[in-house]
């Protein structure tokens, strides 16, 4: 890992031009495993913004940062005079990786056939070379929730970082959580819906009984494998479908049921009383706050859809979707902004940062919405440990910026993930280049 790293970083050439300035590495041969960035206006996420402050990293993590900080003679020194520095963002729900492109079935890979696969493993399934990674990348999204869709259990989730060869160097924290997508309890009438009320009421049923049998055949499975530890057990043979549901019935790992209308949650809840478990996250959870007090009670955190929607029903006001997390968070619910995390919105995985400044835009506090997309994320999916802000010990995922990350007319002028600087060309950057340097007028090209 180490000197594919070392190779990738003396592959990389960081130039940056800005305002007329080159941003370049100041000390000539200095060690390239400590890196001092300077001059910058840091925003910690958990602490207050500083400005004109220095952060050094060694080894990929953070070990300073302050107004006061200087910098060992043989580190790096990168300046960032005038220049922003923020935490890496984290997408909280994406196919980002699973998908690439619709109309090609070859290239999604974010569902299975079948009704029940908790052994679906979302992270295997990645694809490190996608088109996709790159563009979401340099806007400022560094670790991501991968996160499996299809039937009605769809498998495991895991986090993962937007670098490396392979999954295994991509892979983060896997399982994150086992993912449970409740059926509509309310029926349909569109266009596209050709079944009657009364079949979209048996089809619920049913969906939900699968449910059901599901967690009481694991729960099962798993009463009868912990009985072979006792004399005159016999061993039971092993099923990965059952196995990979073990840490979800111990609350080792969320069980996170994905359900936006109220009497969806109502049905979910019931069923996390039914099914007695201890670690539950809601996802999308459009009526979440309908809910809020309950959600805060049971210490249920909400991964909240895409803010950049239009309502969800006639009556609603045009800015129920806007309002969602700052309802959440005025009831002092855990909650994170994501895009809504559809196959068609991982082509725009990019846009998360928009998502949490129209929050703001509609009551919530603009320090909230930052820590929406960066700590909050990191908090609910067990890694704040390393991710989400920029304070010594944690890993160095830095985003350098010509202003506020949130605003859409800012430039993103590197990313660092883990220390070292990334790629900042992508598929679209690589096609302006080259259309751009078309020949034009007489030396066009002739039919």
């Amino acid at each position: 890992m180490r000197a594919r790293r070392v190779i990738q970083h003396a592959a990389r050439v960081v130039v940056w031009i800005a305002g007329g300035a080159l941003l370049a590495p100041a000390a000539s041969g200095a060690k390239t495993d400590i890196l001092a960035f300077t001059g910058a206006t840091v925003h910690t996420v958990t602490g207050p913004t500083i400005g004109n402050a220095t952060i050094v990293v060694e080894d990929g993590k953070i070990t300073q940062v302050g107004a006061d900080v200087t910098p060992s003679p043989d580190a790096h020194v990168v300046s960032c005079v005038g220049k922003h520095i923020y935490p890496g963002m984290i997408s909280a729900n994406t196919v980002l990786g699973l998908t690439e492109i619709g109309s090609v079935r070859g290239t999604n890979d974010f569902e299975e056939t079948g009704n029940v696969n908790p052994d679906v493993r979302a992270e295997v399934q990645i694809n490190p070379e996608s088109d996709l990674i790159p563009v979401a990348r340099v806007n400022g999204i560094t670790r991501v929730l991968v996160v499996p869709q299809g039937g009605a259990v769809a498998g495991t989730a895991a986090v993962v970082t937007l670098d490396g060869w392979t999954y295994e160097d991509m892979t983060v924290k896997a399982p994150a959580g086992l993912l449970v997508q409740w059926p509509n309890m309310t029926p349909v009438h569109a266009w596209w819906e050709t079944r009657s009320d009364e079949e979209q009421k048996k089809a619920r049923e049913q969906a939900i009984e699968n449910i059901r049998n599901t967690f009481d055949n694991a729960r099962a499975y798993w009463k009868a494998r912990d009985a072979e530890k006792k004399m005159g057990i016999p061993r039971h043979d092993r099923d990965v479908k059952w196995d990979a549901m073990g840490k979800a019935l111990r609350g080792e790992i969320p069980v996170m049921f994905r359900a936006s209308a109220l009497n969806q949650i109502h049905a979910v809840l019931k069923f996390v009383d039914e099914q007695n478990l201890p670690n539950v996250i809601l996802v999308d959870g459009e009526d979440s706050w309908r809910v809020a007090d309950e959600l805060k009670a049971r210490n249920i955190a909400v991964i909240t859809g895409s803010t950049l929607a239009m309502p969800a029903r006639r009556y609603e006001p045009y800015d129920e979707a806007f309002t969602v997390p700052a309802r959440l968070q005025a009831a002092g619910v855990r909650y994170c902004i994501s895009d809504g995390g559809s196959p068609f919105v991982a082509m725009n995985a990019r846009n998360l940062p928009y998502n949490a400044a129209m929050a703001s835009a509609f009551g919530l506090p603009r320090d909230e919405a930052l820590k929406s997309v960066t700590l909050y994320p990191a908090q609910i999916l067990g890694v704040a440990d390393r991710f989400g802000s920029i304070e010594p010990g944690k890993v160095a995922d830095l985003v350098v910026t010509d202003g506020d990350l949130l605003e859409i007319a800012t430039h993103v002028e590197q990313v660092y993930i883990a220390g070292w600087p990334i790629s900042m060309e992508t598929r679209q950057t690589r096609l302006f280049a080259k259309y751009d340097t078309r020949p034009r007028g007489p030396m066009a090209r002739k039919r």
